[in-house]
């Protein structure tokens, strides 16, 4: 029809992005349940001291105070962090920090093992994210963004160290996904 506006939320239609915008960000499809068990030992935490400091008569105040501040300490540590990812990014957001590099200019990536197995992703402005490979295992999407921007990296000529880390970590996603795929279609 002539002379409709756009609806809302449209806009004209911008250059480079078909349909006027561009991507939403892709998130960690698991980080929920991740918040709720955490909230959920917080608040078990929190209730337990009141409760037992409460049944041996030494609730006071000061000391109710203590439980509730010990509380939120419990849920800042035990929050997963948020890891989004978009064209040419990716980002990892904590209670109190968020941390972004640039995938389509990465310059090192490092993996650690060990207990809190961590890979470290670092960009040619000196902006740096740690984040637990796991996270991409787990989320498709995520990983695809990754190794999206690792490509152009790679075509650019940025990416000097790491290109194998990420390799390995790309034959261990598909491994896990073709597992799932298989298990779901039932088949050994």
């Amino acid at each position: 029809m002539q002379g409709q506006q756009p609806g809302p939320g449209r806009g004209p239609e911008r250059p480079g992005w078909p349909g006027g915008s561009p991507p939403r960000p892709t998130g960690d499809r698991h980080r929920q349940a991740g918040v709720r068990l955490a909230v959920g030992c917080a608040l078990s935490f929190c209730a337990l001291t009141l409760l037992v400091d409460w049944d041996a008569g030494t609730l006071t105040v000061p000391r109710a105070l203590l439980w509730l501040t010990l509380s939120a300490g419990v849920l800042a540590v035990l929050l997963p962090e948020r890891v989004t990812a978009g064209p040419g990014w990716l980002a990892v957001a904590g209670p109190f920090r968020r941390r972004q590099v640039r995938t389509d200019a990465l310059v090192a990536v490092r993996q650690y093992a060990g207990a809190s197995a961590h890979l470290v992703l670092r960009d040619d402005r000196g902006n740096r994210l740690e984040l637990d490979p796991r996270v991409l295992t787990g989320n498709p999407l995520l990983w695809h963004e990754l190794d999206t921007g690792v490509r152009r990296s790679l075509e650019h000529g940025t990416l000097r160290e790491g290109a194998d880390v990420l390799e390995r970590l790309g034959h261990e996603i598909d491994d896990t996904i073709a597992r799932a795929v298989l298990e779901a279609s039932g088949l050994p």
